[in-house]
């Protein structure tokens, strides 16, 4: 049973009997995984820390042929959403922003719903790993989602070639969003209809692709509705 090692995207857990966690990540090299982290929900973990959605780390797992479900031997954090949104946070500024923790889930979600099991496309994962460095520099979370959203429907070919619809503004930061990285994605001008625009237009793309509302999509109309 060959061991493997991978740069990889941790995108949920879940529940396996009284102390294990089945963990679902997307690996830079050999697409998205399944695996059972023994002991994960235990005090005293290995694991501990290192499963939270979107954190980025080095894993290390036993594959064996004709088998769902892969087993993970070790999970090394590289980088972790929680720590460089504290981080990017002034002194005094109060802490993480609970609307920025809201849109790391739903960016996990969104690439575990397109990446597919063991077929591996490095371009989702460097879009993936490019929100860490985002959030780490402080981009602004709404324009980041839009940047994103936009990105994941181009490079599955989901955008569509005739945005007539749209408005100028929207045009605009479609445009803009082609040159600048997603740290920069708050230097594009976008008020607040433009970026409600793209945000249903987006949505709806989504929705018809996937043939379902996201978990956390709702999660993030329930923190809004009570900011």
């Amino acid at each position: 049973m060959p061991l493997y090692t991978a740069d990889a995207l941790i995108l949920r857990t879940y529940k396996l009997g009284e102390a294990d966690r089945i963990v679902v990540f997307l690996t830079r090299d050999r697409g998205k995984k399944r695996g059972v982290a023994k002991g994960a929900r235990r005090p005293r973990s290995r694991f501990t820390g290192a499963l939270e959605p979107l954190t980025e780390a080095r894993v290390a797992y036993f594959e064996k042929e004709r088998r769902e479900l892969v087993g993970l031997n070790f999970v090394e954090t590289v980088r972790t959403p929680l720590a460089l949104m504290g981080a990017s946070v002034p002194a005094g500024g109060g802490g993480v922003d609970e609307d920025a923790l809201g849109y790391v889930g739903y960016f996990a979600e969104l690439l575990d719903e397109w990446a597919q099991d063991a077929d591996a496309d490095e371009r989702l994962y460097r879009l993936g790993a490019s929100m860490l460095g985002a959030l780490a520099a402080g981009a602004p979370v709404s324009p980041l989602a839009r940047y994103f959203e936009c990105w994941l429907l181009r490079l599955q070919g989901l955008y569509p070639e005739s945005r007539s619809t749209l408005s100028d503004g929207a045009m605009a930061f479609l445009t803009a969003s082609r040159s600048v990285g997603p740290e920069h994605v708050g230097d594009v001008p976008a008020d607040h209809r433009v970026l409600r625009e793209l945000e249903r237009v987006h949505r709806s793309l989504i929705s018809m692709h996937l043939e379902k509302t996201l978990k956390s999509d709702r999660v993030l109309h329930h923190v809004r509705s009570h900011a």
